[in-house]
């Protein structure tokens, strides 16, 4: 587990982390959220005891980082994968980290058959590509078969079978009971690999929540309605007391609707349906709508918009017959 209380990071006037407490468990993989410049980078240095908080303190399984004997034995990471050696092989560069934190050598041709290397394994790691650093940087965050795993953007340079990979690597480490711990600005990819999430902006704690009730909670949900009998059905469902929006596309919506009572209204009254879909926002809509006003970064169009303008919904209430 991995508990962070009160830390907080200032440069000159600058708070780059503010106040985080947090707490990351084992069992799931928690996805680690925030835009350019909330601090992100800076949190995960200070875990790994790699940058000193100003205040507040971040505990490794009840240990501060630099009190750990064979760090590499409670927690693994993958921080920069450039960071490594590139005069050497990756067999060495592997070797080099288990000879330093007491891991046995046959540990090394395990974690990069685990990332599928072995046969560049004596190849020079300068000449590989960012998909290949990637994976030799897993190799290395693998090699203590830690209980704690971070990963910082762990799918930048992966092709797809490389991404379909990473992601089932990190289900089955926190499936085993493992904490996982990953930072992306992939949020397909974070929908997909997530089961918790934690989002910051600007330095400060936004959300600690499921994935589940982050999107439920940042988000519109609501029933998408098609019929070629638009204004019976509009009858029917304003005498249900069923409060109705028309969307630019020229469906129907229902916000917060239940489906299954809408289908069953327009059973009741023979209505046919062309449509009945519940719609949820997706993982980016409720991070663009939590982190709005945390975005340090807006850029802006010199030009008008190519895209017209939305037509605006039309709330459909006691008054929604057309004259």
């Amino acid at each position: 587990m991995i508990e962070l209380e009160g830390l907080t990071k200032r440069y000159g006037d600058k708070v780059a982390v503010d106040d985080l407490t947090f707490a990351v468990r084992p069992g799931i993989v928690t996805g680690f959220l925030g835009p350019n410049g909330a601090g992100k980078s800076t949190t995960m240095r200070m875990m790994l005891g790699l940058d000193r908080p100003t205040a507040g303190d971040v505990r490794i399984d009840g240990e501060h980082y630099d009190r750990l004997k064979d760090p590499l034995k409670y927690i693994g990471a993958l921080l920069d994968a450039k960071a490594m050696h590139g005069g050497r092989s990756a067999f060495n560069h592997l070797l080099f980290l288990a000879q330093s934190n007491g891991i046995p050598k046959s540990r090394v041709s395990e974690v990069l058959d685990t990332v599928g290397l072995t046969s560049v394994a004596k190849k020079k790691a300068k000449g590989f590509s960012l998909g290949m650093g990637q994976r030799l940087g897993i190799a290395g965050a693998l090699l203590g078969d830690p209980r704690i795993l971070m990963f910082d953007e762990p799918v930048n340079g992966l092709d797809p079978e490389g991404i379909h990979w990473i992601r089932n690597l990190m289900k089955s480490l926190a499936g085993q009971g493992r904490t996982v711990f990953v930072s992306s600005h992939l949020m397909s990819e974070m929908a997909l690999t997530a089961d918790h999430l934690v989002v910051i902006g600007q330095g400060r704690l936004l959300a600690d929540t499921s994935m589940a009730d982050f999107i439920q909670q940042n988000s519109r949900s609501y029933v998408r309605i098609r019929t070629p009998h638009r204004e019976r059905l509009l009858d029917v469902l304003h005498e249900a007391g069923v409060t109705v929006v028309e969307s630019g596309s020229g469906a129907l919506e229902v916000d917060g609707g239940e489906a299954e009572r809408i289908g069953e209204l327009a059973a009741q009254h023979q209505i046919v349906l062309h449509e009945l879909s519940p719609q949820q926002a997706s993982l980016e809509e409720a991070f663009m709508q939590l982190t709005a006003e945390s975005v340090e970064y807006h850029a802006h169009s010199d030009g008008p918009s190519p895209v017209a303008p939305a037509t605006p919904r039309q709330p459909w209430g006691d008054d929604w017959k057309r004259s």
